[in-house]
């Protein structure tokens, strides 16, 4: 029978969202490709240092045991094959049984998600990101500057995400930017009983719901919902969950308060928003940003804004 991943949850990452290659990416846009590969290869035998979804990546294949393979975690990335030999070195140095990767020397690679039926795609690349959600991949973008997550729950992998636009569909966001929140509470109290549509991480949701559900007696998932909706607009999130017959540990209706002080108290491994409002770099752990339509970036934001929080500091590409 041949390989195949059916059944586990996959993760696909860019080697710079696993590990921290931003001194040799700043070599390569240097516009030196030949430079950039003989660094790499100079430090073959250079474990890289962890990069922000390290924690992640290690908490997840934790899931696995002699009994079970549960997660897979796979390599996508931009780099040259030259390269990926120093990714795939440091991997097996931190004890990290990654044994798959496609490296694509700079052209896009979202398009092995189809084949790998990836749950989730995190990378630094917000064009990829875009791409992989207008496939039908949940993806978030990676901010290597972040935080790295808490060593607090090392047999947790703790999950927060928003609500509108992320867990469920932007039907009731668009409503709010359109018409304002009165006329958002009204239309949520309305249609209490009709539940969302799922939104770009409901796949993601309820694969992780399947994980949780098989366990181990040494890893857990928590997942928390995190939103800016308050009473009365909570029971339509709280029955759409339960209609999809999925359920989650904790939820915040915060009724727009900042999210970020809870966030902390909640120490996520990550979390998935689609607002750039929230600084991943002072206050998170591994906060990622799906690219959502509805509050997508425009031209017109601060070059603030776009360097910090959304494209990578100082308009560095992915690797």
């Amino acid at each position: 029978m041949g390989a195949t991943l059916e059944g586990k949850l996959v993760v696909a990452i860019s080697s710079r969202a696993l590990f921290d290659f931003e001194e040799e990416n700043r070599l390569f846009e240097t516009g030196d490709d030949r430079a950039y590969m003989k660094l790499q290869l100079d430090r073959l035998d250079t474990p890289a240092q962890p990069g922000v979804a390290f924690s992640l990546v290690r908490k997840l294949l934790a899931f696995n045991d002699a009994d079970a393979q549960r997660v897979e975690v796979v390599i996508l990335s931009r780099n040259d094959p030259v390269s990926g030999m120093r990714v795939f070195r440091s991997a097996k140095h931190y004890g990290l049984p990654i044994q798959r990767g496609s490296f694509t020397r700079g052209q896009p690679p979202w398009r092995y998600l189809r084949p790998l039926r990836a749950n989730l795609f995190l990378s630094t690349h917000l064009a990829d990101v875009r791409a992989a959600l207008d496939a039908g991949v949940p993806a978030a973008q990676v901010y290597p500057h972040s935080v790295h997550a808490s060593d607090a729950h090392p047999h947790e992998v703790r999950i927060a995400f928003d609500g509108d636009a992320v867990l469920f569909s932007d039907e009731a966001e668009r409503v709010y930017q359109a018409q304002g929140l009165s006329a958002f509470q009204a239309h949520e109290a309305t249609h209490a009983g009709l539940p969302l549509a799922g939104g770009p991480f409901k796949p993601l949701l309820e694969a992780l719901h399947r994980l949780q559900s098989e366990g181990t007696p040494f890893m857990r998932v928590r997942t928390a919902l995190v939103t800016a909706r308050s009473a009365p607009a909570h029971e339509r999130a709280i029955r759409t969950l339960m209609n999809w017959n999925i359920e989650v540990d904790e939820a915040m209706f915060l009724g727009g308060l900042p999210k970020g002080e809870f966030l902390r108290e909640f120490e996520p491994d990550f979390f998935f928003d689609d607002q750039t409002s929230l600084h991943p770099c002072t206050c998170l752990p591994g906060t990622w940003r799906p690219a959502s339509r509805t509050n997508d970036l425009t031209a017109q934001e601060p070059l603030r804004v776009a360097r910090g929080l959304v494209a990578v500091p100082n308009g560095l590409s992915t690797r």
